[in-house]
């Protein structure tokens, strides 16, 4: 099962063979670092919100409500293959505005084979999504399909700008971000900086899948340390083994998902981060932070 650090995975229940799930928008306040809190916005509390985790031919009835938000919002099912009325870009598709206080279920057909994918909000995006309103999407390969892995992980990556934090300074407080401009001073994997990130654990052996999603303004050529990686997907596109290029940096840009996959093999604490110098950092200052996590061996 996919593993998101940080994040739960939106429960359902199932009413007459159709998984329902539930989806609030609101406001949201992320502790990143310890004592350094920013007012976003995301879904049931959570930012980016909660994993949605189905299978290939699930019908899915996913109910949007709008209840704190002070304007009107809608969601867009990043990658999936759906009817017009259920892609959430309201003013453009027939898909509706939610307004405050009320809700819209999104109801379709999971078409889309296995794979990674996303959802959003795609009405004012720029404070909307820039204020965490995203999550992942998974379509996960059916009981006895696919190549089973040992591990699976999903990492949302994202920026933000907190007002008021002086430059090379960490000061404890509950922030206001600025989702107008594109001086970012936090980078985050889903919803955290490093240290404050929880790293992934392997075990010797196990063969290990990372899953990366990018909702934000920057590209992110995400690095592993001490291994190479097969590039398995792209935007919830399998790639054939032929095709699969071996590395050990890929350049996400927003809006993209890939899968990586790798055997542990190489024991030890590894990096796992952003190579752009400014987003491995926590607002500018010397120790590792940001964008950044670490795989790390172990016996369990």
């Amino acid at each position: 099962m996919v593993y998101t650090p940080h994040v739960p995975n939106l429960p359902f229940e199932i009413r007459n063979g159709v998984k329902h799930f539930e989806l609030i928008a609101e406001p949201v306040e992320l502790e990143i670092l310890p004592g350094i809190r920013l007012r976003g916005l995301g879904y049931n509390g959570s930012i980016p919100g909660p994993t949605i985790l189905v299978y290939p031919g699930d019908e899915v009835a996913i109910r949007v409500s709008n209840l704190l938000l002070t304007e009107g919002t809608s969601v867009h099912w990043h990658g999936l293959d759906i009817p017009n009325l259920m892609d959430g870009v309201p003013c453009i598709e027939p898909s509706p505005l939610i307004p405050p206080n009320y809700s819209f279920t999104y109801r379709f057909t999971v078409q889309n084979p296995p794979g990674t994918h996303m959802y959003h909000s795609h009405y004012n995006a720029i404070p909307q999504e820039m204020g965490g309103m995203g999550g992942a999407f998974i379509i996960l390969d059916p009981p006895g399909h696919g190549l089973p892995v040992d591990r699976d992980y999903f990492l949302m990556l994202h920026e933000f700008h907190l007002i008021g934090m002086p430059k090379f300074e960490l000061n404890p407080g509950v922030y206001d971000i600025d989702p107008y401009t594109d001086t970012f001073n936090f980078f985050t994997m889903n919803g955290r900086c490093f240290p404050h990130t929880e790293a992934l654990p392997v075990k010797l052996g196990d063969l290990v899948r990372i899953r990366l999603g990018n909702l934000g303004m920057n590209a992110h050529p995400i690095h592993l340390h001490g291994h190479q990686f097969d590039v398995v997907a792209s935007d919830g596109n399998p790639i054939s083994w032929e095709q699969q290029r071996i590395k050990n940096t890929i350049n996400v840009a927003p809006g993209e998902t890939y899968d990586i996959q790798f055997r542990a093999n190489n024991p030890g604490v590894w990096p796992f981060h952003c190579h752009i110098p400014h987003h491995m950092a926590n607002n500018f200052t010397k120790p590792a932070g940001g964008m950044f996590t670490t795989i790390v061996y172990g016996s369990t």
